[in-house]
């Protein structure tokens, strides 16, 4: 059935007249009749007694009546959200982030969420090797990862900066020193995520090529998990600086820099590009490049005065 042709009905229905409908919709009475003869054909029935001067509804005009009402307030709901969509006062966005992704990604939501309350942020977990595949498949809408996608078809804005630390319980003899050797970090119980990811073979590759050992003794399931662990004094974790930044500011946890391991994080948000996004994702891409503008300028104000 027709959108239109139900309006036509709907009016005619309400006024109880021809005429009357077909000045208020601003159509001639034969259009009317024609909209509604059109209709009856349909579905085989008559909807109006003719024979009636009060325009009256038939059985079946009684039924389609109130299922057209329906109709019309769904597709004036629809109308309405699609709108909110333009409007940025409807939407989600959906970002794909593993574990220590997500810490990075925080202020970015919480700039977003200023700017545009009512979007609903989605952040799931997903293996870093994951997230550039995922995003192209239209699964995501952007992804968090720390290195440089190798995919064709995505491209990335820098959305942080972070390092590589040992993370040490306040009361660890280590913990007062600004860095320390692999050798010495090698000789700690070191706490671990069980879980593989590129930044953890990056470490593990750089002692093999040093022939240091690394003695992983622990292996959890959690960042959160590894954290409380070096809190109980249970050993050491080699972990972004970023995922303990209030445990440190705290004093419950101790950062210390490894000297041979100076791996420097960039955390990077990918997307797709050429490739249509929602309203809500454009929004969150410009909240995205206006911040990596204004750390760029802090960056270049911040620079020594030869």
């Amino acid at each position: 059935m027709d959108l239109a042709e139900l309006r036509v009905f709907i009016a005619v229905a309400s006024d109880r007249s021809f005429s009357k409908a077909a000045s208020r919709l601003h159509r001639t009475q034969p259009a009317v009749s024609q909209a509604i003869r059109r209709l009856e054909e349909e579905l085989g029935e008559r909807l109006f007694d003719r024979s009636a001067r009060d325009g009256r509804l038939t059985e079946a005009g009684s039924v389609l009546l109130d299922y057209a009402q329906r109709l019309m307030r769904l597709s004036e709901e629809a109308e309405g959200a699609v709108r909110e969509l333009h409007d940025l006062r409807r939407g989600r966005v959906l970002v794909g982030a593993n574990e220590a992704g997500v810490h990075g990604l925080l202020p970015l939501i919480e700039r977003f969420r200023v700017r545009h309350p009512q979007i609903i942020v989605d952040v799931r977990r997903v293996p870093s090797r994951r997230v550039g595949v995922e995003v192209l498949q239209r699964s995501l809408d952007f992804g968090v990862i720390s290195f440089a996608p190798a995919q064709h078809g995505l491209h990335a804005i820098v959305i942080g900066d972070d390092e590589l630390v040992m993370l040490t319980h306040p009361a660890h003899p280590l913990a007062r020193r600004r860095q320390v050797s692999m050798a010495e970090l090698g000789r700690q119980i070191v706490i671990a995520h069980n879980e593989a990811s590129p930044a953890r073979e990056r470490v593990l590759r750089v002692f093999e090529q040093r022939h240091e050992p690394l003695n992983i003794q622990v292996a959890l399931p959690s960042l959160d998990a590894i954290k409380r662990a070096v809190e109980m004094n249970l050993g050491v974790a080699l972990l972004p600086r970023r995922c303990a930044l209030a445990e440190i500011a705290l004093g419950q946890l101790a950062a210390v820099r490894v000297a041979q391991l100076r791996l420097h994080r960039r955390l990077r948000l990918v997307y797709r590009s050429p490739g249509p996004l929602s309203h809500a994702a454009v929004a969150f891409l410009e909240v995205a490049r206006e911040t990596r503008a204004e750390t760029a300028r802090d960056a270049e104000h911040q620079k020594p005065v030869m």
